[in-house]
């Protein structure tokens, strides 16, 4: 199964070649495979900002430790959950539903509503908290797809997100930077690419209820 060794072949790349840029192919197919992540009911209200710019690498650099991914790797891409909820992103959800399925709008109006009401019953910080996760759920499909590219990615958290969303004026728009994901070609230098991978054995990890 070439799943399994795109994703045994794959780890989180500690140093970056600089001199090797993503290919805009790549890049499409790249965005694709985010494009088509899960998400609860569909939603998928998140937006994924794909930064190239050098000036904009080095200035989120220093807002994340120093790290030299941010500005060695081709692309970083910044996963940005949504901080207010609002009907209108589930009304364009369901409009686009209703086009692409061919479905009337009104036999999804019920559904509609019911995802409005779930959403509106979660507290401050229970929608926060879900709100970020949905983020990682695209994270995801964008580490396979790197893997399956041969593409390397280091999904990282260690940034600071206040001043990420500064930098990038994620406030004015309703946004925080929840994840981050630099992606390009690993180093020769990189020595952690040589580690074996530790994982829990699958008998401590699963527990099969039959």
């Amino acid at each position: 199964m070439n799943l399994l060794q795109d994703l045994k072949w794959r780890y989180a790349t500690k140093k970056f070649d600089a001199s090797k840029g993503i290919q805009e192919d790549d890049l499409q197919k790249l965005k694709e495979a985010v494009q088509l992540s899960v998400s609860s009911y569909g939603l998928q209200l998140y937006k994924v900002l794909i930064i190239q710019n050098k000036e904009l690498k080095s200035q989120l650099r220093k807002a994340a430790w120093n790290q030299a991914q941010l500005t060695d790797a081709s692309h970083i891409f910044v996963f940005c959950n949504y901080t207010e909820r609002k009907n209108e992103h589930i009304d364009k959800y369901i409009e686009a539903t209703s086009k692409i399925q061919d479905t009337p709008l009104e036999k999804l109006a019920g559904y509609g509503d019911l995802i409005k009401e779930s959403l509106s019953a979660k507290s401050d910080a229970a929608w926060q908290n879900w709100s970020e996760k949905q983020t990682y759920l695209a994270l995801s499909n964008l580490l396979t797809a790197c893997a399956a590219l041969k593409i390397d990615s280091c999904p990282m958290e260690g940034f600071e997100q206040e001043k990420f969303n500064t930098i990038l004026g994620l406030d004015q728009k309703g946004l925080n930077a929840a994840v981050i994901a630099p992606v390009g070609y690993r180093s020769a230098e990189d020595h952690t690419q040589f580690r074996k991978k530790v994982r829990k054995p699958k008998e401590f990890l699963f527990e099969e209820i039959q």
